[in-house]
């Protein structure tokens, strides 16, 4: 029967459909997927090609979830509604994918049954790359780490696997096998969107800032075809590249007008993502001191972030909007964020991620020593990584409990805390400074520290 005919998607794997139009829709979402490109959506037109097929019908459903969850139900309902004459690989892709696309899902399950999956179909980079998402929700980049090594041996020469395992590297410390596993990714393709982002992670750890923007600006003519996330985002990169090289703020602020909140006037923007790196940046321009400098441009990000359609795609955003919110004095809508969260927290341990929510809410207000008790005396952002974020997305947050630390006459333990930040990424201009705000409130001399901090100074002046 026609209906019966198998054919085989990019990976060699069967997929049965009678059309060749499904299947080629199907690669192309799997391009796009891998390489954080806009038309992942081609994959709603593998459905209209065949209605019937099961893993098109998965495919749609996961892309559907979760801002349109009843979109993505009629797909999935689709796809178990033929499962039956599914081949063994849709099966699994439809086993993996329903356990991911629900409301209260089980993380330990959802993992274990793509670690199954890709067992049993190690080609399948489409569903590696959904694994190492989950893993980066669960903050568990050693879980990551296990998924990737498992099929890398069969994948070596293949294009995005080495983005996708430089990241649980770059996330567990291992800085020199991240670079390594980022350059491999670049030497296959250098617009591999993925190993870029895990190259410039690592120069921005290691303090080579301008080193990192000058290559991230020389690629970034490849990330036009990016979805809003992932071409703000790597502006982010390029934005705190400068900041944190002692540029002029105004360099910081021009990526910003230009490169991130210009994005929302394409039609096919993404407002969310572009909203969740917008105010990333703007956050760490605050922490930074540039409140002046930073103008009306918070005030412009906040009105949009009012809108409540805009709350709770992850938990990161809400946390960046909660302390927007409580900084601009838009308390009500901060306080109704705030216990919608903690309604929301179904995950025992996104208790981390309430704790830290509640102390942003009370660093917005400058209510410096409630925000101490809520963050805590021994404050680690490693313990954060719930909240899906990555190291350097969750600095911010560590520079945040400096400054309490700071406000609140808590002088020694800040000292203690910077000098540790200072030797682990090799010091950044600005933990020298506060080093010295901390020093100066002691009354200590600082003399000890003066040259190193100038010394240091004048290497990342770059710009």
């Amino acid at each position: 029967m026609e209906g019966n005919t198998v054919k085989l998607d990019k990976w060699g794997y069967p997929v049965r459909t009678s059309s060749d139009s499904c299947i080629d829709a199907i690669n192309s979402y799997y391009t796009e997927f891998l390489s954080h490109g806009r038309k992942a959506s081609v994959i709603f037109e593998a459905v209209t090609h065949d209605e019937s097929c099961v893993l098109a019908n998965t495919l749609a459903g996961y892309l559907a979830y979760p801002l349109d969850l009843s979109k993505s139900q009629v797909h999935l309902s689709s796809a178990k509604s033929q499962l039956e004459n599914a081949t063994s690989y849709e099966k699994a892709v439809f086993a993996a994918v329903s356990s991911l696309v629900v409301k209260n899902k089980d993380d330990q399950l959802t993992y274990d049954r793509h670690s199954e999956l890709l067992e049993q179909f190690p080609k399948d980079l489409a569903s590696l790359k959904r694994g190492h998402i989950l893993c980066f929700f669960m903050g568990r980049p050693d879980k990551c780490l296990t998924l990737v090594e498992k099929v890398l041996p069969q994948n070596e020469k293949q294009g995005y696997i080495h983005g996708i395992y430089c990241f649980p590297l770059l996330e567990l410390g291992r800085m020199e096998d991240a670079e390594k596993a980022a350059k491999k990714g670049l030497e296959i393709n250098k617009d591999d969107i993925w190993s870029q982002h895990g190259f410039c992670h690592v120069l921005q750890y290691e303090c080579r800032f301008k080193e990192a923007t000058k290559f991230m600006e020389e690629n970034s003519s490849s990330w036009e075809s990016c979805t809003s996330f992932m071409l703000t985002h790597n502006w982010w990169h390029v934005a705190v590249g400068y900041l944190d090289g002692h540029s002029p703020i105004s360099k910081v602020l021009e990526v910003y007008d230009h490169r991130i909140w210009k994005e929302l006037e394409k039609s096919d923007a993404s407002r969310t993502e572009v909203y969740l790196n917008a105010i990333g940046l703007l956050m760490r321009v605050y922490v930074r001191g540039h409140v002046i400098s930073m103008g009306h441009r918070l005030k412009i990000l906040v009105d949009c972030l009012t809108d409540q359609s805009v709350w709770h795609i992850q938990w990161h955003l809400d946390i960046l909007i909660l302390w927007a919110l409580s900084r601009t004095s838009k308390i009500t809508e901060a306080e109704t964020l705030l216990k919608e969260m903690k309604s929301r927290k179904t995950n025992p341990s996104l208790q981390k991620g309430i704790q830290l929510a509640e102390g942003l809410f009370e660093y917005g207000q400058k209510n410096y020593e409630k925000a101490f008790q809520l963050l805590g005396p021994d404050f680690d952002t490693h313990d954060y990584k719930i909240i899906g974020a990555s190291d350097e997305q969750l600095d911010v947050f560590k520079e945040v409990w400096y400054n309490v630390l700071l406000e609140t006459g808590r002088y020694q333990i800040a000292i203690h805390e910077i000098k540790k930040q200072i030797q682990k990424t090799k010091g950044v201009p600005f933990l020298w400074h506060l080093l010295g705000r901390a020093y100066d409130h002691e009354g200590n001399k600082y003399e000890s520290y003066i040259s190193t901090y100038e010394g240091k100074k004048l290497e990342s002046a770059y710009f």
